[in-house]
């Protein structure tokens, strides 16, 4: 059976599990604590109860560490629940408890470890302007999932830019920085300016924003728009227009590296097979957390490291 107290003197198996240096694990672990207590007292101990909180059958995910554990081996590897349950010695309908009842509390953390994305447009010019470089970067992520079978949301959720159905989320990171905004999760036939369009993203007067042919169109008054120019038709690019692009796409390359940082947690990098809906989408904010986390930790312990 898996723990804590196995991996913990075996630094790349933990990695390898959770994505997470020991020392990292560890930092986490304080604010799993303070997230799990606070979940306790909310769930169990204010609450009227016919049997007071620690009786019955004890749980074989019993320490803060292996809860912990437990959620970021799920986030890492994304195995089946049943194989989940298996590998902690619980069966698949408890593992299915854990998932959604940890996935929370590990949310809840990042919170308090100030990792966590913001999610509301209308805040997004707020947050933006305490970012010290006021250089941002922009671009679309899609997640494969299971086809649907109601024959409408197969429509919905088919990506053309993929062959195959999907959903999709906005990230904006600051340049050599965080992920600092994660849009709504849509449908995966949602189309990346459509997004920005429906969520009215503001950006401080004086900013420079770097995004790719899938936003153009999209200018926020005040901004200064670095984006590759598109080849008119049945005409070349010059050669001036080329090294242009070239210059755009060797800045443009740190979000890839963001999305593939956040992508290290295979539950949005593989085909998704839980259902969808607010957990699809509260996944993708954790992951962009545990992303942010990593990188900030990292930056601390190597000053010289930019990007994921």
């Amino acid at each position: 059976m898996l723990s804590y107290s196995k991996v913990q003197g075996k630094p790349y198996v933990l990695q390898s599990l959770t994505g997470l240096k020991p020392a990292e694990f560890e930092q986490l672990l304080e604010s799993f604590e303070v997230a799990w207590q606070e979940y306790i007292e909310r769930e169990y101990i204010k609450r009227p109860r016919a049997r007071r909180y620690g009786g019955g059958r004890h749980a074989e995910v019993s320490s803060s560490a292996d809860k912990l554990l437990f959620i970021l081996v799920y986030f890492r590897v994304y195995p089946t629940q049943t194989v989940q349950g298996f590998l902690f010695g619980i069966g698949q309908t408890q593992a299915w408890e854990w998932i959604h009842k940890l996935s929370r509390i590990l949310n809840q953390a990042l919170g308090y470890e100030k990792q966590l994305p913001e999610r509301e447009p209308a805040r997004l010019e707020a947050v933006l302007r305490e970012c010290p470089s006021l250089e941002f970067i922009i671009d679309g992520t899609e997640r494969p999932m299971n086809r649907p079978k109601d024959p409408e949301r197969q429509q919905d959720y088919y990506s053309g830019k993929k062959k195959r159905h999907t959903m999709t989320n906005n990230i904006i990171s600051e340049r050599g920085g965080k992920v600092v905004f994660l849009s709504d999760t849509y449908c995966g036939s949602v189309h990346d300016k459509a997004i920005c369009d429906g969520e009215e993203y503001q950006f401080p007067p004086g900013s420079t924003l770097w995004q790719d042919r899938g936003f153009q169109g999209f200018a926020p008054p005040g901004v200064t728009i670095r984006q590759p120019k598109k080849k008119p038709r049945n005409q070349q690019l010059s050669d001036q227009d080329k090294h242009h692009n070239r210059e755009i796409s060797s800045e443009r390359v740190e979000i890839e590296h963001q999305i593939s940082g956040i992508k290290r947690c295979n539950i949005v990098a593989h085909k998704f097979r839980n259902r969808t809906g607010y957990y699809a989408d509260d996944v993708m904010e954790t992951a962009c957390g545990l992303h942010n986390f990593r990188l900030t930790h990292r930056q601390l312990t190597h000053p010289q490291l930019k990007t994921a």
